[in-house]
């Protein structure tokens, strides 16, 4: 249940906020969402996905992979603008990345869950995501440790598919690519 707002925020207003710093913003659905800066071991798990999607992308040119803080603009009116902690472009939507920030759907957004974003991660931004039609959406639980995978079938997520510690993930996005879990949770 969602709780009544101060006020519905712009995508001027959110433009206008102070870059960088403890707190990331986003708006979902109007509302102006806050969260502190992530842990050690979510900036971890996050640089290591980081640098092996990034090693990949090297020698197989598919697209460009962004990590966190790097807006996602869905729309501007009303404002949908999230912050994921991974993003990655393919070649063929390059043209979303501006100057400022990337305007439109990427083919697929990674979320670490932590304390603070975890209900959000689940909820708002899957069903922001889905209806937005992101063709692949990975949610990374640290504690866990596992990895579940939506991907639009139609115009709906699929039933996930998780990933554990020893399996490798792939993904039809990046043909070739294969990670080893391992290699992703710290130990």
């Amino acid at each position: 249940m969602k709780t009544a707002r101060l006020k519905e925020w712009t995508y001027e207003e959110f433009m206008a906020l102070p870059e960088g710093g403890p707190v990331r913003y986003e708006i979902i659905d109007g509302d102006l969402c806050m969260t502190p800066a992530p842990s050690p071991r979510h900036q971890e798990i996050s640089g290591n996905l980081f640098e092996i999607i990034r090693h990949f992308l090297r020698t197989n040119p598919l697209g460009k992979v962004y990590a966190a803080p790097v807006d996602v603009v869905f729309s501007q009116e009303p404002p949908q603008v999230v912050e994921p902690d991974l993003v990655f472009v393919a070649t063929e939507h390059l043209s979303l990345i501006t100057e400022k920030n990337l305007q439109g759907v990427p083919d697929l957004l990674v979320e670490i869950l932590s304390p603070t974003t975890s209900l959000r991660d689940r909820r708002e931004k899957l069903a922001l995501y889905e209806r937005f039609g992101v063709p692949e959406y990975w949610i990374v639980n640290p504690e866990r440790p596992t990895v579940q995978v939506f991907r639009l079938s139609g115009e709906r997520y699929g039933e996930a598919l998780e990933f554990c510690l020893g399996d490798r993930l792939e993904t039809p996005l990046l043909p070739g690519l294969s990670i080893p879990l391992s290699e992703v949770f710290p130990a």
